[in-house]
């Protein structure tokens, strides 16, 4: 396969774990809704008090811890199949987050790191930086006299500053 391609895959696994996840999540909130319910409705029955207050908080943290583990995986997805310069590092960052989930998160982080440190990862990844600073202008010579440190330019005196 080439670079192209296994890039393409690791954006569409980081994508599809994230919808996995929030599907599980919706599957989750939905039974635990439920049973929070039926509780609820069974205590007023009875004539008890309602469900302890920390039960809901329980819950919110659980969806925002949710929310924040998915968030991740939906930018490396989105950095990953449309070739931004940031991908690498968003793609490393979700499946950092992403091994936490076993077993299909630690598939994807698993084939991420793969893709990303090896040399496929680095023909698309590593582009090399500018080799060094620009040269100087073509007019300007180095005397033949002088140090190898002093330049001039070959055209007249300079200007009147003042």
């Amino acid at each position: 396969m080439t670079p192209q391609e296994h890039n393409r895959f690791v954006g569409l696994a980081h994508v599809g774990y994230a919808g996995l996840h929030v599907l599980m999540m919706i599957a989750s909130l939905a039974v635990v809704g439920f049973m929070f319910e039926n509780i609820y409705s069974r205590s007023q029955e009875m004539g008890g008090p309602p469900p302890p207050a920390f039960l809901g908080v329980i819950l919110v943290f659980a969806g925002i811890f949710n929310i924040a583990t998915t968030i991740p995986s939906i930018v490396a997805g989105y950095a990953l199949l449309k070739r931004r310069p940031w991908a690498k590092v968003a793609g490393i960052v979700g499946g950092v987050v992403a091994a936490m989930s076993f077993p299909v998160g630690t598939a994807v982080a698993v084939y991420t790191f793969w893709f990303l440190f090896s040399d496929v990862g680095k023909q698309l990844y590593d582009v090399k930086k500018q080799e060094g600073p620009p040269l100087p202008p073509e007019e300007w010579q180095r005397q033949s006299g002088d140090s190898a440190h002093s330049v001039t330019p070959t055209s007249a005196a300079p200007g009147d500053w003042r």
